[in-house]
């Protein structure tokens, strides 16, 4: 049986007929940049997420972005945050100018440690990024305890995020800025690049709304330097046709890992350690957007999946420090990056929407088989 880790097929009717309807609307609308498409999707989307406001912009990088120069953070700026993450958290923070800062994480859910924060502090640290890595919720009062009290600015990457919740609390609105990714694979996807930031600032938004927008806010008057970064019509048409879905795509990704975390918990009982299963905090409903393991004999383990049809990913092979890009860039390391990369023994076992039971309990059979073998 094949497995695939992921699909991007419309295989719903209901959903494909949706997705059609929009993009003809928008075609026959004339008006493809900065029209009623998005600042609706703005609207839906800011109410799901509990937030005040939503700004669509072009990608999950910009909406990182943009938002640490809504924050005003400059070159010479330190900023907060994990190693273990995609490279564009950290890419936002080198690209305004400002220092990444490697802060610890914690054990199973390999997000930032609160109580890291305090001692990555330095005179010039202004910010810091908690990313809900995996779809898996940072303990967001203590990081907000420990930023308040040394009046940082916080800036959730909630890329992988969509739908999780926090103290029954939708991400979305618990920092200053909440930075969103709608790439095609993420739990709420576009059908290219897209990306949004919501927040329950009004001066925020304004700020944020004028950067993405060549620094105008009414056509040929430019009160900041801004830059061209707009989710367009077309993708958020599409995203407002899909967003009535995630809620059950979320259910169904529930229903996976919960068989996963009960089908394979033999193998982390008795494995002394060496197969680790992902934990779920007190107080947190994940968005699952990835289901990770941590094994010692990861790449034969991925190997035995693959010779029994199972796709599995690596999320993320190499700790941003450890990437080529930072080889003469300028960064700081406060207990997060260690002499051993975090990702030498984490695997992405298939997760979502598209998978049937029979291929989960194949994925689960399968994994426990080829450990066994390994072991």
């Amino acid at each position: 049986m094949k497995v695939p880790f992921l699909s991007l097929e419309i295989v719903d009717p209901r959903l494909r007929n949706k997705v059609d309807i929009a993009l003809s609307r928008v075609v026959d609308s004339g008006r493809f940049v900065l029209g009623d498409e998005l600042f609706g999707f703005e609207r839906e989307w800011a109410e799901y997420c509990s937030a005040k406001y939503c700004v669509g912009v072009g990608n999950g990088l910009d909406a990182l972005q943009l938002s640490l120069l809504a924050a005003g953070i400059a070159p010479g700026d330190e900023v907060i945050v994990p190693a273990n993450t995609y490279v564009a958290t950290w890419f936002a923070i080198s690209n305004v100018g400002a220092i990444p800062v490697a802060a610890p994480v914690e054990e199973g859910t390999y997000n930032i440690d609160p109580n890291g924060i305090r001692h990555a502090i330095s005179d010039r640290t202004k910010a810091v990024i908690p990313v809900h890595l995996y779809g898996h919720p940072c303990r967001m009062t203590e990081v907000l305890s420990e930023a308040r009290r040394l009046g940082l600015t916080v800036i959730e990457d909630a890329a992988q995020a969509h739908g999780a919740n926090y103290k029954n609390q939708r991400i979305g609105s618990h920092g200053d800025f909440v930075a969103w990714s709608f790439y095609p694979g993420k739990n709420l996807g576009a059908l290219g690049d897209g990306g949004a930031v919501t927040t329950n600032s009004e001066s925020n938004f304004e700020r944020l709304r004028a950067l993405r927008n060549y620094g105008s806010i009414r056509k040929y008057e430019h009160h900041v330097v801004g830059v061209n970064s707009r989710l367009d019509e077309l993708q958020a048409a599409v995203l407002s046709a899909k967003l009535p879905f995630l809620d059950g795509w979320l259910q169904h990704r529930n229903r996976v890992a919960e068989r996963y975390l009960l089908g394979l918990q033999g193998l982390e009982d008795n494995s002394c350690s060496e197969f680790t299963l992902p934990k779920v905090s007190k107080d947190v409903n994940s968005a699952w957007h990835l289901f990770v393991i941590k094994c010692s004999k990861r790449d034969e383990l991925a190997r035995e999946l693959q010779e029994r049809g199972v796709e599995t990913l690596i999320h993320y092979p190499l700790d941003v420090p450890r990437q080529r890009a930072y080889a003469d860039r300028a960064w700081r390391d406060a207990g997060g990056s260690g002499e051993k990369n975090s990702g030498d023994e984490l695997l992405s076992l298939p997760l979502g929407p598209h998978l049937t039971d029979e291929q989960v309990e194949h994925t689960i059979t399968s994994t426990i088989d080829a450990w066994k073998t390994l072991s």
